[in-house]
């Protein structure tokens, strides 16, 4: 008996160096080492994950690894090659040189379920439809005309809004301004999109969060995509195609109502999102079929990605200013110096005046605050090399706008909140200054930089210019805690309180 064993002990032997010399050996020796840019020691499985569980925040630790590492560097998120990039140098060489390369979006599997598998323009491959797709919200929906042509909304929500702060200010009791802006922005940014008041508004932005949430953490499908056993273990997935069907449920039926008003003539039905795309499906001048699913797809993006990426600007907006006394002098003597004497500021009061350092502010504040810290990530869909390292096929890459924004070798006082700063220079946030990419840069930079400022501007000049803020008592401006919450965009993660004093009294609104 022992014989046999040692027989058969000898033959595998035997077969595992045959194995090797004939089948294995060759097979490595015919890929060549690839030179891959360095990184942080990885263990098997799990490759780079246990470097990145000392904090939530993920732009936060890559800045920290990146220090010690590089600018371009490699990780592995369980069997998921990814590269960070965190130098200009490195973030042009992606969204620049090779931009091409890197053109596709990493689609994790929870990000897939949720945003349509990818048919939406966000998180659409790279190709003929989604230039098509981009085209239509580009040339059509985001046009400057059709900007200004919601002018009228934003003013009427902001009037709304002062009457708010007004009443908080005649009680003397202090606000949650981060919830109250975020109202702002949905109720305007909603009105937008479907022509009114959406009576499923608040049940879509549960589905919205929700998704968020779930798209914003690391799951067990999202790092094991080839393993059959992982999906079907992943419930991220299977919960964000229940918030999809959530989002469909209602999209069909705020397009369905869209429709009916448009044929009764009803005027503000045509002055939307939905009806624009209810129209062109009608004309059937697109050249990719406009389907109602392709509508859907298009809809879940402009209201996913529009309302909370300008609440959370304007919110880390007021909060600087709040933590900066001479900036938020600055900025209130500005607005009251322009519009002297007016009751209610308008859109076409701002572009008369020519005010320049509340457009400082913003910039400033999307410098220090990008909403989306690490863009949204890219993926290799072809090999290539940057800065002298070879990047395999299908690889995950995230830029760290975040850190740049923060890196001192660009920025003096990089961690200061100094609008003034860009009084010196002619750095702007449109894709062509890499060391200020909040927006990202190249063919998947974000095409609605427009409207979201719009949403914005207006609201930040008439708080400056209606009321006075202070903290609630006890205070002090160094007090006023400054981390971000957990989750694709970078919100605040508390709420900003603050007490309204009326300056110059709002008008009521009718």
């Amino acid at each position: 008996m022992e014989d046999k064993l040692l027989l058969a002990v000898a033959v595998a032997v035997v077969l595992v160096a045959l194995s090797w010399r004939l089948i294995i050996r060759p097979s490595l020796a015919a890929k060549p080492k690839l030179n891959l840019p360095p990184g942080p020691w990885m263990l098997p499985v799990i490759g780079s994950l246990h470097h990145l569980v000392s904090s939530p925040l993920l732009f936060r630790i890559l800045r920290e690894l990146a220090k010690k590492h590089g600018p371009l560097m490699t990780l592995r998120l369980g069997e998921v090659p990814a590269l960070v990039a965190s130098s200009v140098e490195a973030a042009q060489a992606i969204l620049k040189v090779h931009d091409t390369s890197f053109a596709d979006r990493f689609t994790p599997a929870t990000f897939a379920t949720v945003a349509y598998g990818g048919t939406d323009l966000i998180l659409s491959p790279y190709g003929e439809r989604w230039r098509q797709l981009r085209k239509i919200v580009v040339q059509e929906m985001l046009t400057t005309t059709r900007v200004q042509s919601f002018k009228h909304i934003r003013q009427e929500e902001v009037a709304r809004f002062l009457q708010g702060m007004a009443a908080s200010a005649a009680a003397g009791t202090a606000v949650d301004f981060s919830t109250a802006v975020s109202k702002l922005i949905n109720d305007a940014f909603l009105r937008e999109c479907v022509g009114s008041r959406c009576k499923y508004q608040d049940e879509y932005l549960d589905a919205v969060h929700t998704a968020t949430q779930l798209a914003s953490g690391i799951t067990i499908a999202d790092l094991y995509p080839s393993s059959r056993i992982m999906q079907m273990l992943g419930t991220a997935p299977r919960k964000g195609l229940a918030c999809r069907r959530r989002f469909d449920r209602i999209l069909k039926q705020i397009i369905q109502e869209a429709k009916e008003a448009m044929e009764c003539g009803d005027k503000t039905a045509h002055e939307s999102f939905v009806s624009l795309l209810l129209r062109l499906q009608k004309d059937g001048s697109m050249p990719i079929p406009l389907t109602n699913e392709t509508i859907i797809a298009l809809m879940f993006d402009m209201l996913a990605a529009g309302s909370d990426t300008s609440s959370t600007t304007l919110n880390w907006a007021m909060t600087e200013l709040i933590r900066s006394p001479a900036a938020m002098a600055r900025a209130q003597a500005e607005v009251r110096e322009a519009f002297k004497g007016r009751s209610i500021i308008t859109e076409d009061d701002i572009a008369k005046s020519g005010i320049s350092f509340l457009k400082l502010v913003f910039k400033e504040t999307l410098r220090l605050h990008p909403t989306s810290p690490l863009l949204i990530p890219r993926q290799c869909r072809e090999a290539c090399q940057v800065m002298g390292y070879d990047i395999p096929k299908g690889t995950a890459v995230f830029v760290n706008v975040w850190a740049i924004g923060r890196d001192p070798l660009y920025w003096d006082d990089a961690e200061e909140f100094k609008p003034e700063r860009f009084e010196t220079n002619n750095l702007d946030f449109r894709g062509t200054n890499f060391e200020f990419i909040p927006f990202g840069a190249g063919r998947r930079m974000c095409p609605g930089i427009n409207l979201g400022l719009a949403n914005i501007e207006l609201a930040l000049a008439s708080l400056l210019y209606h009321f006075d803020w202070t903290l609630p008592k006890g205070m002090e401006p160094k007090d006023v805690e400054m981390w971000e919450a957990v989750g694709i965009v970078a919100s605040k993660a508390t709420s900003l309180r603050l007490h309204p004093v009326t300056f110059i009294p709002p008008p009521a609104v009718a």
